[in-house]
């Protein structure tokens, strides 16, 4: 995966880089966010009207290895799983198609994001780094909340802890256009639901849990049973805008069978791996394309220059 050409995108990736470095500091071999995580094994199957969205190759074989890195939020590799900026949480899948050959899905356990632009984005972290130690109000990070309405929202969406990393659902943060074999398209986003259900804390419950009680768990959960996630596609209509994370579709909107994830195993060498695997927001998959979400670019030059750095680190 090459770096972009075009400077400025290179540019505020590097700016994004340099201020998620400022507001959790430097951890050679860890991502500058979602810096902590589990990684875990399994196979994907498509559902059988899969192949009426798309036309991808993992839709239509009958099954695909996949990797899985669940995680939490923030740059911090020791952040505690009941702290409250561990959340929204995230879930990365790799399909692996062939030899050097696969495509991602990258989501987190809140629906949208807080601005629809990078460059709003970094304003974003900037107020939050600014408002540190901040007496005077509004701090700027309030006054960054008061005049971006979607990022007020996303802040203060609840994000309560789950019992586990297999009982949280996940939703893709940009729209992708999805095209089957007969060359129609249609706009969607995932959703990843897991079969057992959701299930969350209460304040007192979390308290009560161990700092690493979610990464735990679901190695222990493993040794019962396989954990199983069904993902689907949230389908837009026409009119619905398709290039904004900000924006929500109504949850009338279609939910579109995709296939199911079975995890079973969490992976022995999970700390290299994390290490060299570098997940992709862009597809590059025949049958799904990126839509034109401004995201999109710039979270995939983050994620290639985070994944470099992270490389050339000391094992962790």
């Amino acid at each position: 995966m090459p770096l972009p050409t075009d400077e400025k995108l290179l540019a505020l990736s590097k700016d994004l880089l340099d201020q998620f470095d400022a507001l959790f500091g430097l951890h050679p071999g860890f991502r500058p966010a979602h810096a902590k995580g589990v990684m875990l094994s399994g196979t994907f199957a498509p559902a059988p009207e899969a192949s009426k969205l798309t036309s991808a190759a993992h839709i239509v074989r009958e099954s695909t290895p996949v990797l899985v890195r669940f995680s939490n939020s923030t740059g911090l590799p020791t952040i505690p799983d009941t702290d409250g900026n561990a959340d929204p949480r995230g879930m990365a899948i790799r399909f692996m198609l062939a030899e050097h050959t696969h495509t991602d899905i990258v989501s987190h356990s809140t629906d949208g994001f807080p601005t629809h632009t990078g460059g709003e984005f970094l304003e974003f972290l900037r107020a939050v780094a600014a408002s540190n130690g901040a007496t005077e109000h509004p701090t700027p990070v309030e006054a960054f909340l008061g005049s971006h309405p979607a990022a007020l929202a996303f802040v203060q969406t609840p994000k309560p802890a789950p019992t586990s990393f297999a009982r949280e659902t996940y939703f893709g943060v940009t729209a992708m256009k999805f095209t089957n074999a007969d060359g129609a398209s249609r706009f969607g986003r995932y959703r990843i639901l897991p079969q057992a259900g959701n299930e969350f804390l209460d304040d007192a419950a979390k308290a009560a849990k161990p700092e690493n009680y979610l990464m735990d768990e679901i190695a222990e959960r493993l040794k019962s049973a396989p954990v199983k996630f069904d993902i689907s596609v949230q389908l837009a209509e026409d009119g619905d805008t398709v290039d904004d994370a900000t924006i929500h579709w109504p949850e009338t909107r279609t939910l579109h069978p995709l296939g199911t994830v079975t995890l079973d195993k969490v992976l022995e060498d999970g700390p290299h791996q994390a290490q060299h695997i570098i997940f992709d927001p862009i597809p590059r998959v025949e049958g799904i394309e990126p839509s034109d979400d401004p995201l999109l670019e710039l979270r995939a030059a983050i994620y290639l220059l985070s994944g470099r750095r992270r490389r050339s680190a000391p094992a962790v």
